[in-house]
């Protein structure tokens, strides 16, 4: 059925509808769970603290009812769908009776559209389109380290993994997490003592793109930037450096996006980054800059975000890829080429600490998987990377799952493998190389179904696989 489709523009919107069967709220940022839910759910808070901060909108982290970020669906009885969503950064949508709820820190342009679920989505990632510049837009192939070595990266492990690279097919490689002294202070330790230039160099020099993992909104609360430069932290009202998660054995602590001097170091840590030869920049843990604080320049939380953003897309240039990761989702539009839309997926289908607490966006392939297979809307707006997908043969993940972070990779047209090259036998590197030389013909059915070269690929099981924990109204 056609959408119709209204606009409104306010702090507030309200939407009368029919009664509402199921609510799809959006996750916050990239790891924040999205999905349908009963409207009428109870949610229970995370419990440990560390976990929560990182979760969601920490404004919302003790909301015993749904709600979503940005925008928010309805579905109705006889299967249309009704659909509130904000053009702007910094809005929340909530379903209220028989209907939807948006409310904004700052004036928005609403959309509201009703009609079959593919025209609704249609019409509001038109509108994104025309809202906001797209970047990116082919595919991308990424090794990246993380899966590999961990924060154990070494300059010696990745010259042996770049001497096994050369018959696959990658466009980029990328160092991630693990070659800094401290989180906030990024030059490289002694893993790496040629230097990250000369790592660059070697990236370079076999064929790929460098590509280097950055956190540059945070700072780890044990590093040299938090004890030399507190002029960069943002403050609570009493003074204190504000929290935004618990990290690397220490709490980290969020930058001012506000700031001078916040914005003058983010241009240099990219530019140096830039300047060591670095083209594909994954930014990670981004949301901080979007955690309520006592700002140097008082402005919406996500306004300051995008602030900062702005900041680094300038100094990076338009030339440079740049992965958002953590990262509020309708704030990043137009300033970053690709955003991770879902967690980590891991090694594991679920960790059942996290599970046991409520915590979907805690690592593992069920949690990548759902929140991921729930986005995929965003592949009109911007590139989408659903995390690793894995060829080696020592993960406790089965064959379905792994089947479908593969065809999840393929929709996306974002493959990124952190397998060690040398343990994959050779049908493994032969079936690898098969995904990333792929240019597959891609359609979505309905929902969770879609055709991939005409081979039907249905990601609905993943919400049905039985788990410990109910977490459906998270």
């Amino acid at each position: 059925m056609a959408a119709t489709v209204r606009t409104e523009f306010g702090t507030e919107a309200l939407v009368e509808t029919q009664p509402i069967a199921s609510f799809y709220r959006h996750g916050w940022h990239s790891w924040s769970p999205s999905g349908w839910v009963d409207p009428d759910a109870t949610v229970s808070p995370i419990p440990d603290e560390g976990r929560r901060l990182g979760h969601d909108d920490p404004l919302h982290a003790f909301d015993t009812t749904v709600s979503g970020s940005g925008v928010g669906l309805a579905a109705h009885d006889d299967g249309s769908v009704t659909l509130l969503g904000s053009l702007d950064a910094g809005a929340r949508v909530a379903p209220e009776g028989s209907g939807l709820i948006g409310t904004a820190e700052s004036p928005v342009d609403w959309l509201i559209a009703s009609g079959g679920e593919s025209d609704v989505w249609r019409a509001y990632t038109d509108l994104l389109r025309d809202r906001y510049e797209r970047r990116g837009g082919r595919p991308v192939r990424v090794w990246c380290s993380w899966y590999s070595f961990y924060e154990d990266v070494t300059e010696e492990a990745m010259h042996r993994v770049l001497a096994d690279l050369d018959d696959l097919p990658f466009e980029v490689v990328q160092v991630d997490d693990g070659w800094e002294r401290a989180i906030g202070d990024w030059q490289p330790n002694a893993k790496f003592p040629s230097g990250m230039a000369a790592m660059a160099e070697e990236i370079r020099s076999r064929g790929f793109t460098p590509g280097l993992w950055l956190a540059p909104l945070i700072a780890q609360s044990t590093s040299d930037l938090a004890a030399e430069r507190p002029e960069l932290l943002l403050r609570t009202e009493d003074g204190s450096p504000v929290v935004a998660g618990i990290n690397w054995g220490s709490p980290y602590y969020a930058l001012d996006p506000t700031s001078d001097a916040t914005l003058a170091f983010l241009r240099e840590v990219i530019t140096t980054a830039r300047g060591w030869g670095y083209d594909y920049l994954k930014l990670d843990f981004l949301y901080a800059a979007a955690f309520p604080g006592a700002y140097t320049n008082p402005m919406p939380r996500e306004q300051a975000y995008r602030l900062a953003c702005e900041a680094i897309r300038e100094a990076a240039g338009d030339d440079c890829y740049l992965l958002a990761c953590g990262a509020p989702i309708i704030a990043s539009l137009g300033i970053f080429d690709g955003i991770r839309i879902g967690p980590d997926v891991a090694q594991v289908w679920e960790m059942p600490e996290l599970t046991a607490i409520g915590d979907e966006s805690g690592e593992g392939a069920r949690n990548a998987l759902a929140t991921s297979t729930d986005r995929l809307w965003l592949r009109e707006v911007i590139d989408v990377d659903p995390d690793v997908v894995y060829f080696r043969g020592d993960t406790e993940l089965d064959e379905r799952t792994l089947a479908a972070l593969r065809d999840l990779a393929s929709i996306c047209e974002f493959v990124g493998v952190s397998d060690p090259p040398e343990v994959l036998t050779t049908s493994q590197r032969a079936d690898l190389a098969q995904l990333l030389e792929a240019a597959s013909e891609v359609s979505q059915i309905d929902r969770y179904r879609w055709a991939i070269d005409g081979r039907p690929v249905d990601f609905g099981w993943v919400r049905t696989v039985p788990s410990p924990f109910d977490g459906s109204a998270r």
